[in-house]
């Protein structure tokens, strides 16, 4: 085997996420859903929208719902503060921003590192999670961000815009 190939190889087995917090918790996402993360900033409320969605902010000339990722993954929520961030993501083909306590940093983990979840981790429903990553002395949950919301929801966050 060349050396490329091994390289290569190495490569594709490592996850390139963005890591956050909720409550005392640290998550990941994918780094390839991330857009941009940006400072809280004011926010738009809209009527009748889900009890989640915190409202929607305008991006470069693009509407986009903001929401409380405490909120829908069943957490208490929290008063904003200077280190409150909102991760900009794509999510099938929708942009959505997630209200998070803090963004942490942007990690490179082997697969290796990674294990399916227990049933419930941190109250959070494993079907959010795609795995969790065991790193020195903490864990890292990481979110599918494809199934937080059902087919429904992600229907009528489109029509929020």
């Amino acid at each position: 085997m060349s050396e490329g190939r091994i390289l290569k190889q190495e490569y594709d087995e490592l996850l390139q996420l963005v890591s956050f917090n909720l409550e005392k918790e640290e998550y990941g996402v994918d780094i390839l859903k991330v857009r941009e993360i940006n400072k809280m900033m004011q926010l738009t409320k809209v009527p009748n929208s889900p009890y989640y969605v915190e409202g929607v902010i305008n991006l470069r000339g693009k509407i986009i719902p903001v929401i409380d990722l405490r909120t829908k993954l069943g957490m208490n929520k929290k008063e904003y503060d200077k280190n409150t961030r909102i991760i900009v993501v794509e999510v099938e083909d929708k942009t959505l921003g997630f209200i998070v306590d803090q963004v942490s940093e942007v990690l490179r983990i082997p697969k290796s590192v990674t294990e399916a979840p227990p049933e419930l981790v941190s109250g959070v429903d494993s079907e959010y999670i795609t795995s969790v990553g065991k790193l020195d002395d903490r864990l890292l949950i990481l979110l599918d961000l494809n199934k937080v919301f059902t087919n429904e929801q992600k229907e009528m966050l489109t029509n929020i815009n």
